[in-house]
């Protein structure tokens, strides 16, 4: 099983939306958006692995699955520096409070129930799912616009 994620905004911060596509055996089986009429960037592409890792707690548990995100901000924020702000209390190597606290938190908490393999793909590089995902974020990013 694979999850694609994405999330995006118009403007940063500004309107944004998230999306992810759940994919078994070349098809895909589920997907959702969300969208926020205030946000950043960054808060999207959290909500779209938290998004995921909630519907995969409540239908598969123990399953053997990957996330791929487009997003360094995900991938190195909850394989690594998630570690180092646990220990210092939530806080950066800068001494400041580190951002989006609440929801690093929760994936946190996520990824211990469900145990992720977690994947980078580039974006707009031609991975169909995650194109997909990219095109979900805009379509709802333009209709709440409208």
């Amino acid at each position: 099983m694979e999850i694609y994620t994405d999330g995006g905004c118009h403007g940063n911060p500004g309107p944004g939306a998230w999306a992810f596509i759940i994919v078994e055996n070349n098809e895909k089986t589920a997907e959702q958006c969300g969208f926020e009429a205030a946000t950043t960037n960054n808060r999207m592409e959290l909500m779209a692995v938290i998004g995921a890792l909630e519907v995969i707690k409540t239908i598969r548990k123990n399953a053997d699955f990957s996330v791929f995100t487009d997003s360094q901000y995900v991938l190195k924020g909850i394989t690594q520096w998630i570690h180092s702000w646990n220990a210092k209390g939530w806080v950066t190597s800068n001494k400041k409070p580190v951002k989006n606290q609440d929801l690093w938190q929760k994936l946190d908490v996520l990824t211990a129930e469900t145990k992720p393999k977690w994947v980078w793909v580039k974006g707009h590089a031609g991975n169909s799912w995650n194109e997909l995902c990219d095109s979900m974020v805009k379509k709802a990013i333009a209709g709440m616009n409208n």
